[in-house]
């Protein structure tokens, strides 16, 4: 019996030595970003502090997979794969699914560009975007993420997530929490997040561009869960919003947008 025992605890051992070693080898992709676009063997190894015959390894693993594609001799930048990867995101996802035609719809009602956002990590992501004639460019775009604390998109999905997800993100953003107006401990932050939950929008200005508004509304699921949030943005100096205007027209595409979701869960 002792010598099961024995077993089980290697085997529990190495399955942590083998998520420990895949997480290490998938950080490389953390690395590519548009400021360091293409990274050496040397530099990636060194970045990953690792023996050169690991550090080599990884790379063949990721190259083989098409995560990471050769530049020159050497050097290599994000690979194929994930453009592919892309394109099925963008002709499966759920969340994008359900957006078909409202962001287009918001833009005609309210005359401003809209985006659609959803939580990664403890940050948002925007996923979705449709620019208003004449709008600034790359303000917030696919792909591109946001903190949690600032910004109507990403608070109105703060306000929404679950008891034990914000029981885990408080401890580590206590500083970013405070800065962002959002309270100075636990309870404070609660109701602050409570105010938001009951109004069921945010409307913000100036937390990322100045002078810039923003209003957004989160997508909810059955449980009243934020899965994400649909806004729209525009600059002090527009005259033609009417804000009252804009705030239902939000609230009604984020009620779209989870209706939609429902439905299509529903149906599977």
């Amino acid at each position: 019996m002792s010598g099961r025992g024995s077993a089980g605890v290697g085997e529990v051992a190495d399955a942590a030595d083998s998520a420990g070693s895949l997480a290490r080898m998938l950080q490389i992709l953390e690395l590519f970003t548009e400021q360091e676009p293409v990274w050496s063997t040397a530099e990636l190894i060194n970045a990953l502090d690792t023996s050169r015959s690991t550090g080599y390894r990884y790379i063949k693993t990721l190259h083989d997979a098409g995560l990471l594609t050769t530049v020159r001799n050497g050097y290599y930048s994000l690979g194929p794969r994930i453009i592919e990867m892309d394109l099925q995101i963008r002709q499966t996802d759920p969340l994008l699914l359900a957006s078909q035609g409202v962001l287009e719809d918001l833009v005609e009602n309210v005359g401003h560009s809209a985006l659609l956002l959803t939580a990664f990590r403890d940050s948002v992501l925007c996923i979705g975007e449709c620019r208003a004639p004449q709008s600034p460019a790359n303000r917030f775009s696919r792909g591109q993420r946001r903190p949690m604390f600032q910004g109507a998109g990403s608070k109105v999905i703060l306000a929404h997530l679950p008891h034990h997800r914000l029981k885990a993100i408080y401890p580590r953003h206590l500083e970013e929490i405070e800065r962002a107006g959002l309270g100075t401990n636990w309870s404070e932050f609660r109701k602050s997040l409570g105010e938001i939950k009951k109004n069921g929008y945010l409307l913000t200005k100036g937390e990322f561009n100045p002078g810039v508004y923003g209003v957004a509304a989160p997508i909810l699921t059955d449980q009243k869960t934020a899965v994400g949030s649909v806004g729209v943005a525009w600059d002090e100096n527009v005259r033609d919003i009417n804000v009252e205007q804009a705030i239902h027209a939000v609230k009604q595409a984020a009620n779209t947008i989870s209706r939609r979701l429902a439905e299509s869960q529903g149906q599977s």
